[in-house]
């Protein structure tokens, strides 16, 4: 993994700003903190995931308004400070010499951004494009497949909304079929869910959607598993990581999953607006792209780029992200949130209408945790935490689960959540 990250390091060349300096801390101060988090590499990830003053000195590189506690950083993480600055003097950069860097500059500067995140995602930089979000890179394939009036397609109530309203046009439109099967919130073992997606296979089904870490419940799948189950029975994967890159610890290749997508604006903390499509070498030969594209061959991958102009200062930015993610590691990052979610779960765990939703085990849960409140909306919940407790957090309420969602970011201290686990356990016994 160290070859990995030296790796992608070196794409930087000029475009990366040095020194990333920026409003909250001084350039001394920054590289201050950088010795000290470069000085912590030889802890453990447990050490780590448990000192509080290590966490306050990475806390030093985000600015978070003190109006309320944030507890909702999974629809948007916010990137830190020497990342919005490296954004900032990307922008002058750029607007100094406009349409010459457009038409002369950017697509080298991308293939590099490119190269550096296909090395940090673990693929080939010729299966990846770079896109808006996980909605676009997911709904590139789900409406550019050829499926046949007939053919059939698995996926979760469990499963993010703008993927099935994709799945539910191609139904639609096509006439395929849309099979919708229920997951457990609490698993008994892998078996299990990859019994689930099993069971609902036949002879038509072509493709599933299989979502790496559940966006409303924070449950990790096992999705190596099902996608070998998949394979063995001809069925393709499509794989939403929307939340999984930048917060667990994997690459894509340990998934073998047959197209992937994620957002870079949410774990990883490059600026919004910035995602990524991996499709495997041998399939991007069959999907359509949502934009047509007569630059490049069918089997290229840079056919899924054709977006128009783009800020591709947000782009360039990605590389700083990945910097900034270098001087921590996602090891201790996943090592990190999943500590603050069992900190604050376990001093509820046994409280009178208290209802977790969200797996116990380790491996099978990240920073995101669902928690409601017995006869409480989920509505209700949230806004009774933010109005009497100022603390945010967004109703999650469908069929498959009600509660709120809970979303420490590295920035959390304990004290905020000790807060939350106040407020909860004063809304359940009033």
């Amino acid at each position: 993994m160290e070859n990995s990250r030296r790796s992608f390091l070196q794409q930087f060349g000029t475009l990366s700003v040095s020194p990333l300096a920026f409003s909250s801390l001084s350039t001394s101060e920054w590289n201050q903190l950088l010795a000290y988090l470069s000085n912590q590499k030889q802890r453990s990830n447990q050490d780590i995931a448990r000192d509080e003053a290590y966490w306050q000195e990475v806390a030093k590189a985000y600015r978070v308004s003190d109006d309320f506690i944030n507890l909702e950083n999974g629809y948007y993480s916010l990137a830190a400070w020497p990342v919005l600055e490296a954004q900032w003097q990307h922008i002058q950069r750029v607007n100094e010499t406009p349409s010459y860097y457009m038409r002369t500059h950017q697509w080298d500067d991308r293939l590099k951004v490119r190269q550096a995140l296909a090395d940090f995602a673990g693929c080939s930089v010729d299966e990846m494009v770079i896109c808006r979000n996980t909605t676009e890179a997911l709904d590139t394939v789900i409406l550019g497949l050829d499926l046949a009036p007939g053919d059939e397609a698995i996926m979760t109530n469990q499963d993010y909304g703008s993927m099935l309203a994709a799945f539910n046009q191609r139904a639609r439109r096509d006439k395929i079929v849309n099979r919708v099967i229920s997951l457990p919130l609490h698993p008994k073992n892998d078996q299990e869910i990859v019994t689930a997606f099993e069971q609902a296979i036949t002879p038509r089904t072509k493709v599933m959607l299989v979502t790496h870490l559940i966006n409303i419940t924070g449950q990790v799948l096992p999705v190596r598993k099902i996608c070998d189950m998949a394979h063995s029975h001809g069925v393709e994967v499509i794989c939403d990581s929307a939340h999984a890159l930048g917060q667990l610890d994997f690459k894509i290749r340990d998934l073998d999953c047959d197209y992937w997508g994620t957002s870079l604006h949410k774990w990883v903390g490059a600026p919004l607006g910035n995602g990524m499509l991996f499709v495997k070498k041998e399939k991007i030969a069959k999907v359509w792209p949502l934009l047509g594209d007569d630059t490049y061959p069918n089997d290229d991958i840079r056919k899924f780029e054709h977006h128009g102009t783009l800020p591709v200062t947000g782009q360039l930015s990605i590389l700083d992200a990945l910097k900034f993610q270098d001087t921590i590691g996602v090891h201790r990052k996943q090592a990190r949130l999943r500590y603050l979610k069992q900190y604050w779960t376990e001093k509820l765990k046994d409280t009178p209408r208290i209802i977790i939703n969200t797996p116990w085990e380790e491996e099978r849960s990240s920073g995101i945790t669902n928690v409601g409140v017995v006869s409480l909306s989920p509505d209700e919940l949230a806004e009774q935490l933010m109005d009497d407790y100022n603390i945010f957090t967004v109703a999650i309420n469908n069929e498959a689960v009600r509660g709120i969602r809970v979303t420490p970011h590295l920035y959390t201290s304990l004290d905020e959540l000790d807060q939350l686990v106040t407020s909860l356990k004063e809304i359940a016994n009033a």
